[in-house]
């Protein structure tokens, strides 16, 4: 199910203007106080942006994989915290509930995600990121519960969280295909969970993240994803596809966010008489930057139409996640160029965009480990063909 194509191109231009309208020139408040506005977040609720890809029954409007990734790049024209207040609900958490979750966890958990309760993703720790084997949180059986311990680390929005979906070592072996590792819906408010204070980044202000310290924390087996242990692995992977379709879109979102105000800078900026917009070296900088966001767009395009099919996209999602984000870290800098000593100025956007964007080559999988993911992709291709 999708939303009906009519209905859709008339969303996304009410969206544009809204982002423009209202998200841009609310972004000093998002750095001021270090996250979104209770107002702004009021409003993404009303316009139901929680509930983009849950299903109708659930309270949402069932987008297809196109429709959101879409939505999202267009959010992506402002800052970071908005995407990412929003993003792990509609992506992560949703695409894991409604792949894996049981019937009784469906209709507990989307209608809450979906009307604003906030989730978070909680995968990687102090030891252990994209080396899952190394997962050291536990989760053992003690009859109608599990109790967890351990610590995450980098978890995105884990300070205004109400829910985390945990990934937990359910066996002490290391078992075939990372079947050790099972999935928990943890409320933030049970006995045991803490959350640590907010990390002090680089960029993305307002997009917080920090620990998840889980002390003998007690979960009804019903909160086991799926109600199935071994099955964690898997449905992080499959929300991880997505997840990086959504990185990709936000990079291309926010270059051309970055390329816009190198635009207007280079027609606004003299030098030796006229704007700087007329140097062909300028021009240079800004024609790459203009064909790579059309590539990366592109790549996002081709990679969702297959995922509405049905199709598994990890390597589609890999490459445009990772040509993406270094795409937008090329953009960014020549913004930061363009603008010359005025680029290393907060005074201007483009020293902002320039920390904002280096985050996209690290979450959801650094570039390093999407290479990974493509060649072992390719391998396993050519070992099936042959």
């Amino acid at each position: 199910m999708a939303m009906d194509e009519d209905s859709f191109p008339a969303f996304i231009d009410q969206l544009r203007r809204w982002v423009r309208e209202r998200l841009v020139p609310a972004e000093a408040e998002v750095i001021r106080l270090n996250r979104v506005p209770d107002d702004v977040r009021g409003e993404m609720v009303e316009m139901g942006l929680f509930g983009i890809t849950a299903p109708e029954q659930y309270g949402g409007v069932d987008m297809s994989i196109s429709q959101y990734i879409e939505t999202m790049r267009q959010i992506s024209w402002a800052a970071p915290a908005f995407r990412s207040l929003l993003s792990i609900n509609v992506g992560m958490i949703t695409t894991a509930l409604k792949t894996a979750g049981t019937d009784a966890q469906k209709a507990e958990w989307l209608p809450k995600t979906s009307s604003g309760t906030i989730a978070a993703f909680a995968l990687t720790e102090p030891d252990s990121g994209s080396d899952s084997a190394s997962l050291k949180t536990r989760a053992v059986r003690d009859g109608d519960h599990y109790v967890l311990n351990g610590t995450k680390r980098y978890i995105t929005n884990a300070p205004f969280a109400d829910m985390i979906l945990v990934m937990a070592r359910t066996n002490a072996g290391t078992l075939p295909r990372n079947a050790h590792i099972s999935a928990f819906l943890v409320p933030v408010d049970t006995a045991g969970v803490t959350i640590g204070p907010p990390d002090k980044k680089m960029g993305q202000t307002g997009a917080q993240i920090a620990d998840v310290i889980l002390e003998d924390v007690r979960i009804p087996v019903e909160n086991l994803l799926g109600g199935t242990e071994g099955h964690g692995f898997q449905t992080a992977m499959q929300s991880l596809d997505n997840g990086r379709l959504s990185i990709a879109a936000c990079s291309a979102g926010y270059a051309a966010r970055a390329l816009e105000s190198g635009l207007r800078y280079a027609t606004e900026r003299k030098a030796f008489g006229n704007p700087i917009a007329e140097f062909q070296l300028i021009q240079a900088m800004l024609a790459d930057s203009k064909a790579e966001i059309y590539a990366s767009e592109c790549m996002i395009r081709d990679a969702c139409a297959k995922a509405d099919t049905g199709a598994r996209v990890t390597l589609e999602a890999a490459c445009a996640k990772m040509f993406a984000s270094e795409m937008c870290g090329r953009v960014v800098d020549r913004v930061v160029q363009i603008h010359g000593g005025a680029g290393y100025l907060k005074e201007y956007d483009a020293e902002r965009f320039f920390r904002d964007a280096r985050l996209y080559r690290i979450y959801e999988g650094t570039t390093q480990i999407q290479q990974l993911v493509i060649a072992k992709q390719m391998l396993r291709a050519m070992d099936a063909g042959s």
